[in-house]
């Protein structure tokens, strides 16, 4: 790190104490409601255009997409027997208007093989939103569709916090999904699992509607204008229902905070840096994003989702052992812990990149507890967030995304390819759920 320039040397130091980041936060917060397709999604766009502008990021341009709006109407889920009784429930993104009667059916953590070992077929199924201890996490995306593939009707997503905290998340990919389901909180998973026990049944209604809609990316540029590029993002839309301020509100703070360091840095390799709408709905920003760009001139791919909320940096390195060995490099040379996971998710926006073969890590970070958290509820808001990780994440990730454009430029950071992909997909048990989910490659069949 000693080859870092004196101007980019100042921007570090300054960075220690710059209020800028927690500004930007909290105007974004303020918005309330970030939900893709939205006027509060719009403003958010030009809120990170504005403080991409201020970090010193050139050509910031919108880049208008279509995508599926889904809009939140009323949700009612009564228990009909043994008793009759009202619990409160958050249809989940995608959800169709529906209105679906059965049996309650404790499907445990909604792994596969509790499922099988279940009867869903025409029934209820309640699923809990974290999974056993000592293997991978298995996404809602995957519990939902494998609970569909057995015959469920309707499902019910209990979180493992507690708080009164029913919890949301998308369905599908970009469009609605075949059946109903909704979020309720750990207490009432709890009277639901009691009910499921005694042969209880229970009633889903769902209002909602999903129609065409339009969300925009927002990016620029750092660094000199060469042929081949960094890609470096972090979406800026949440959910409905909360401020969005963990997720990923630090994700995108720590982007902005951390363009303004490269934009100071002499990099070998130009820097596309790129606030991505519709995360949470699809990942279809990205997937806009991908097939705009020509993907053979981007050399690798920083996705920041989930860093700047806790302590523990974690880096998410997609079977890539170049972007492995530059944040360990990093680690090193900078004497700060980044724990490198390089077992593969399709989850969030890096899974477009890596599925064409672009090397890519995610910026992750790590509270030491199983699963979102307060993320996706109601109490993803401001005060969850310490600043000083928003600022020292920032500047580690321009740490990586400098190594990194250096190896690049000497031609170190190695392509992905397809049979090793798939292979590290099946190995971290990924092909029943993604195809659960509809969302693995026809190619790697």
């Amino acid at each position: 790190m000693d080859d870092i320039s004196p101007a980019a040397r100042d921007v570090f130091a300054r960075t220690w104490t710059d209020d800028r980041p927690w500004e930007f936060l909290s105007r974004l917060t303020a918005l309330g409601d970030r939900m893709a397709g939205t006027d509060g999604d719009r403003r958010a766009g030009e809120l990170v255009a504005e403080a991409f502008e201020d970090a010193g990021v050139r050509d910031v341009e919108y880049d208008p997409f279509e995508m599926a709006c889904w809009t939140r109407g009323k949700t009612t889920l009564t228990v009909t027997a043994p008793d009759s009784r009202s619990f409160e429930a958050v249809a989940l993104p995608y959800a169709p208007s529906a209105d679906v009667s059965g049996p309650l059916v404790d499907v445990g953590y909604g792994t596969p093989d509790e499922i099988d070992e279940s009867d869903v077929d025409g029934a209820i199924a309640v699923a809990s939103t974290t999974t056993p201890a000592g293997g991978r996490f298995v996404h809602r995306m995957e519990k939902f569709g494998y609970a569909l593939g057995a015959g469920a009707v309707g499902f019910l997503f209990v979180n493992h916090v507690p708080g009164q905290l029913p919890p949301t998340g998308a369905l599908r990919y970009d469009e609605e999904a075949p059946a109903p389901a909704a979020g309720v909180s750990k207490e009432t998973g709890d009277w639901l699992r009691d009910y499921a026990e005694r042969g209880g049944e229970a009633r889903l209604t769902i209002d909602a509607e999903t129609t065409p809609g339009e969300s925009r990316n927002v990016g620029g540029r750092v660094g000199p204008d060469t042929d081949r590029e960094l890609v470096v993002c972090a979406h800026y839309d949440a959910h409905d229902i909360a401020e969005g301020a963990l997720d990923n509100g630090c994700g995108i703070a720590t982007v902005v905070t951390a363009a303004r360091i490269l934009a100071a840095m002499d990099l070998p390799l130009g820097v596309r840096v790129v606030g991505v709408g519709a995360e949470e709905l699809g990942l279809t920003g990205a997937e806009h994003l991908v097939g705009r760009l020509d993907l053979d001139s981007v050399a690798a791919v920083v996705n920041v989702d989930g860093a700047g909320r806790f302590r523990d940096l974690v880096a998410m390195t997609h079977a890539s052992e170049s972007t492995a060995e530059v944040v360990s490099r990093v680690a090193d040379e900078s004497n700060h812990p980044i724990r490198v996971e390089e077992e593969p998710h399709p989850f969030s926006d890096q899974w477009p990149f890596v599925r064409a073969g672009v090397p890519s890590v995610q910026l992750h970070s790590d509270s030491g507890e199983r699963g979102r958290g307060w993320g996706h509820t109601h109490a993803d808001t401001r005060d969850k967030v310490d600043e000083r990780n928003i600022r020292e994440h920032a500047m580690l990730t321009a740490l990586v995304v400098r190594e990194l454009a250096s190896d690049a430029a000497a031609g170190a950071v190695s392509r992905l390819d397809d049979d090793d992909l798939a292979a590290a997909f099946r190995q971290a048990d990924f092909e029943v759920g993604m195809k659960a989910a509809g969302i693995w490659p026809t190619g790697w069949d």
